[in-house]
């Protein structure tokens, strides 16, 4: 049988979406062009896989049983593209850089900078990540290397702190609290606070909304649930609630983003913005970054370290109460 990557791809979305419409835009393709594909697909298995019907489509048994292996076919072939794109990069002296919130250029330009001027021919790339999944290392395995707060702790994969900063909240101009110059933890631990994707470390997203702090979730939550730092700022944009964010990304905000304002918590204690890689990840350019970090962060008088730093997760109540939208 001789199908094709994106016949698999196509067949996916469409089960997952349940519309051939909806797939087709999901996919950019003109909706003829998908039921073609899928058309092809059936014929080369000899399966019917979808039921077409006013509604939408659903799955035949036979689809049903080859969704999980379709899946599974796709996840196997873009893992090996991407090893294969890594490899690539090692090969030619190129590095892509992962980034959740302000690109790395706009908030370590100092570890940028260090690393152009020691590897000059060297070609750096970026590409904004989603807030990090389950687990690390498949969040990580687009990428060479990732820079901001670390994920959780996980075999295999690295960290090297940059520097310690303190931690401020973003709130709308209009907030209460506004005109306050500096805010304590005590101030903020009834406030509404964003709401994260299920998808979502609930470690990571635990830490925005000092849920670190006050050792249990937030009462009040969004309703909107982000998976992205766009989604989390459209948000706070919107007025409906706020967040918690290392000192020069709130910054940051707050200079591109009208209507809101970041305020220092004094006694919130600091956070590593850090290096994060895979320990398999072979790329020289990784290794010199990190060398280049573990410097910075020497004179930044930060503790050197190699395990990305975790918390205990939530009881699975918690996590069900994180994910209620107030």
């Amino acid at each position: 049988m001789d199908f094709k990557r994106g016949q698999l791809r196509n067949f996916v979305v469409v089960a997952e979406e349940g519309q051939m419409t909806r797939a087709a835009r999901k996919l950019r393709l003109a909706q003829p062009a998908l039921s073609h594909t899928i058309s092809q697909l059936e014929s080369e298995l000899g399966l019917v896989l979808l039921e077409r019907h006013a509604r939408g489509v659903t799955l035949t048994p036979a689809g049903e049983a080859f969704l999980p292996k379709a899946r599974s076919a796709l996840a196997a072939a873009e893992e090996a593209i991407r090893t294969a794109q890594s490899l690539a990069r090692a090969g030619s002296d190129r590095v892509e850089v992962g980034y959740v919130g302000p690109p790395p250029q706009v908030n370590a330009p100092e570890l940028f900078t260090a690393f152009v001027e020691a590897r000059p021919d060297a070609s750096v790339s970026y590409r904004e990540l989603p807030f990090p999944t389950t687990p690390t290392a498949a969040w990580l395995e687009e990428v060479d290397v990732a820079f901001g707060v670390a994920p959780a702790a996980e075999r295999g994969v690295r960290t090297q702190p940059v520097r310690a900063e303190p931690r401020a909240v973003v709130m709308p101009d209009d907030h209460p609290l506004a005109e306050r110059r500096e805010l304590r933890v005590a101030d903020l631990l009834d406030e509404r606070f964003i709401s994260y994707h299920d998808d979502v470390q609930a470690e990571w997203a635990a830490f925005h909304s000092f849920d670190d702090l006050r050792r249990a979730p937030a009462q009040y939550m969004t309703g909107g649930r982000a998976r992205t730092a766009p989604e989390m700022l459209t948000l706070i944009a919107q007025r409906r609630a706020i967040a918690m964010l290392p000192h020069s990304d709130a910054r940051v905000v707050e200079q591109v983003l009208r209507g809101v304002v970041a305020i220092p918590v004094n006694d919130a204690g600091t956070v590593a913005l850090s290096l994060i890689w895979l320990e398999s990840n072979t790329n020289p350019c990784v290794q010199a970054l990190a060398l280049i970090a573990e410097g910075l962060a020497s004179r930044n008088g930060v503790a050197h370290s190699r395990s990305v730093s975790s918390q205990a997760p939530p009881r699975p109540a918690e996590r069900a109460q994180r994910r209620g939208g107030a």
